[in-house]
């Protein structure tokens, strides 16, 4: 562990292939997300994966499938405030590889609300073709594009709606996500 400064989590060492790596959790919401991969990229960092869980918006999931994001909308403040309406496209080669991995690719949405009141925007977001919901990585995308680094998304569902429904949990979430942290570190070793 070489970081716990804010309550985040760093670990750094070397990867299977000798190379650095490191793991840096960056709290909940596009705007602390985006202040780690800030001063990531001030230490050097060329490129990245965001692991994390998203809510399903698609009835084919289940629960501990994976999703790779091929394209993001940003229905958060944080990379509307950073880049406005562009587009939020992750790096190609990292997503063929995270592809090749998930269950399922597809579109995914960035919201700032975990817990979603009324139905209004979630139809909507269905109606586009949205598979997940989550709340980091368009605000990671953001600062990726302004800061001229490749970074993927690979999310797990741990929820069976945005906010609410089933979730997993006990010994089907560690599975889960130690299936999600072996195929992002995969995937990142082979886009070196």
């Amino acid at each position: 562990m070489f970081n716990h400064n804010r309550g985040l989590w760093g670990y750094s060492g070397l990867a299977e292939d000798g190379e650095p790596l490191t793991i840096m959790s960056h709290g909940i919401g596009g705007p602390s997300a985006a202040i780690v991969l800030e001063e990531l990229c001030d230490l050097g960092l060329e490129r990245a994966i965001r692991v994390g869980s998203c809510g399903a918006l698609a009835d084919s999931l289940e629960l501990g499938q994976l999703i790779c994001a091929d394209a993001l909308s940003g229905a958060d403040g944080t990379s509307q405030a950073l880049i406005g309406d562009a587009p939020l496209i992750p790096d190609r080669q990292i997503t063929e590889l995270l592809a090749a991995q998930a269950d399922h690719s597809g579109l995914v949405i960035s919201a700032d609300l975990f817990y979603e009141r009324g139905t209004e925007r979630i139809e909507r977001w269905k109606a586009s073709g949205a598979l997940a919901v989550e709340m980091e990585a368009a605000a990671l995308l953001a600062v990726a594009q302004l800061r001229s680094i490749r970074l993927g998304v690979l999310l797990m569902v741990s929820d069976a709606s945005a906010g609410a429904g089933a979730r997993l949990e006990g010994v089907a979430l560690e599975r889960a996500t130690e299936r999600l942290g072996r195929a992002g570190l995969a995937a990142l070793l082979a886009s070196g």
